[in-house]
């Protein structure tokens, strides 16, 4: 049977006619698990959606996937192996969860050591890296640190200098532990920022700054011949995906600038994920009624992007992170056994912070004509010690946005009027804390596995994003390949002979 058939020429109901028709529609759509509420009833799924997306899902063979992903089977078809994040947090094969939990013993003794001062007096850390390399750990950094670190980390990875000088002009360089984090340990982004940095440390007077560095890589090896002691490098299995290795050693700066026990209930919230998605039925199972949501919004109601607003000052990195998660690893037009693919794939994510979007981006949503499926997250207890007016005001503006997108309010005068029936999702954590912040974001790393699944592609490989870095470097070689016409001109204008 030709489920997607079904599900396109199923009634599309309004979202007033869905409340009207369900008393309990709240209570069917709404999950709690892990320390977060979801709330999906202010999107357009119903019952016989959602029986048709399990049958497409059954379809698929989703089950089989779900189960190949969490044992460690051979899933990253065009690389030919697994892809064990979830191993990292204790879900997976028996030794990749053992080796996992080896190198994280490693981590921690480090950790220890450089407390106790082994390294020297530290108070600063740069932590290099580009990708999920950075995006991971800076995202942890900014929403779990609580101001009274021992150490003050400063997450670069941009190649552009702006970024990198304010921080060594602010750092002591006798005190800066160095963080290079690069699977492969050759991305060239972030080794010319370390060549930067071990330029400034010597400039400064360190006799030995390679003696302050700290790799985290997949190919340790590499990181000997750089010129990094093996008793400071941290290798992590080339089966975790750099935009899923935040729970891998590339974490290390979070565990040593917030506590190897932050670091601990990251992993164990994310486990609880891991838990629920691996057991619960479709019906019941948050990440796949989430992706659900996203491929009927995507294929049936011709909506390319998604928003992401977090209505919490500290999660404001978190649609960056998204985007990576998201359309690095669904941004494909071909399935994962190579014929063209047919539907639309990732949608574009983007978003930002309440409450200054609602001065922005909000007249779009409730007035333009994009159709864009909208994400609120909100933290019951505040990040801060202000006056309550502060949280209280914050979380009303997130409830009523979500009102106001479905609802509206007819007027007769057309500048006035707000069509409604706009969908979104509500994410309320009871607190922003390691652990259900590790399951928040398993949540979006199972999403994202099951859209893939149901459109019948891989996930685990990236490879759009080698092509614009190997004209790059041909551009910085000067091997005299000629370029288009465009592109020699930008260069010729910005480099004159």
């Amino acid at each position: 049977m030709d489920h997607w058939n079904a599900i396109e020429t199923q009634p599309k109901s309004t979202l007033k006619a869905l409340f009207d028709a369900a008393s309990d529609r709240v209570a069917q759509l709404s999950f709690d698990q892990s320390g977060i509420y979801f709330d999906f009833s202010k999107t357009h799924m119903d019952s016989a959606l959602l029986e048709n997306f399990q049958k497409l899902a059954a379809d698929k063979g989703l089950s089989d996937q779900i189960e190949a992903l969490t044992n460690g089977s051979v899933i990253n078809i065009s690389e030919g192996r697994a892809a064990e994040h979830t191993a990292e947090r204790g879900m997976g094969a028996k030794t990749s969860v053992e080796n996992a939990h080896l190198l994280r013993n490693r981590m921690q003794g480090l950790v220890q050591a450089i407390d106790a001062g082994a390294l020297g007096d530290i108070e600063y850390i740069i932590h290099l890296g580009i990708g999920g390399s950075a995006l991971g750990p800076e995202l942890l950094l900014e929403s779990l640190k609580l101001g009274d670190e021992k150490y003050e980390t400063a997450v670069i990875s941009n190649i552009d200098g702006s970024a990198l000088e304010p921080v060594l002009e602010r750092f002591d360089a006798h005190k800066t532990l160095i963080v290079i984090a690069s699977k492969s340990f050759t991305t060239a982004e972030t080794f010319l920022n370390a060549r930067s940095v071990t330029d400034w440390m010597a400039e400064q007077g360190v006799s030995d700054p390679f003696g302050k560095i700290v790799s985290l890589t997949a190919m340790p090896e590499t990181a000997v011949e750089w010129g990094v002691d093996e008793s400071r490098i941290l290798p992590f299995s080339e089966t975790v995906g750099g935009r899923y290795s935040l729970w891998s050693s590339i974490g290390f700066s979070v565990a040593l600038t917030l506590g190897m026990d932050v670091f601990d209930d990251l992993l164990a919230g994310a486990a609880t994920m891991d838990q629920h998605f691996k057991d619960a039925p479709f019906n019941q199972n948050i990440p796949v009624i989430a992706a659900f949501c996203d491929q009927y919004y995507s294929q049936i109601r011709g909506c390319e992007t998604r928003a992401v607003f977090a209505y919490d000052e500290r999660l404001k990195l978190l649609p960056d992170y998204l985007q990576q998660l998201e359309m690095e690893s669904n941004g494909k037009s071909v399935t994962a056994d190579g014929k063209p693919l047919d539907r639309h794939s990732s949608p574009i994510v983007w978003g930002g912070v309440g409450t200054d979007v609602q001065h922005a981006v909000f007249q779009l949503l409730h007035q333009g004509t994009h159709l864009v499926p909208v994400e609120l997250l909100a933290v019951i207890e505040p990040g801060h010690s202000l006056a309550a007016e502060h949280h209280h005001g914050l979380l009303l503006n997130c409830f009523a946005q979500g009102a106001a997108l479905m609802t509206g309010k007819k007027s007769d005068d057309p500048n006035r009027n707000y069509p409604g029936d706009r969908p979104s999702v509500t994410l309320l954590l009871d607190d922003l804390n390691g652990k259900t912040l590790g399951a928040l974001i398993a949540f979006y790393e199972h999403r994202t596995f099951v859209n893939a699944m149901l459109l019948g592609i891989n996930p685990f490989d990236q490879f759009g994003v080698e092509l614009g870095k190997e004209m790059a470097n041909a551009l910085m070689a000067g091997d005299g390949n000629q370029m288009d016409p465009s592109t020699e001109t930008l260069k010729n204008r910005a480099f004159p002979a």
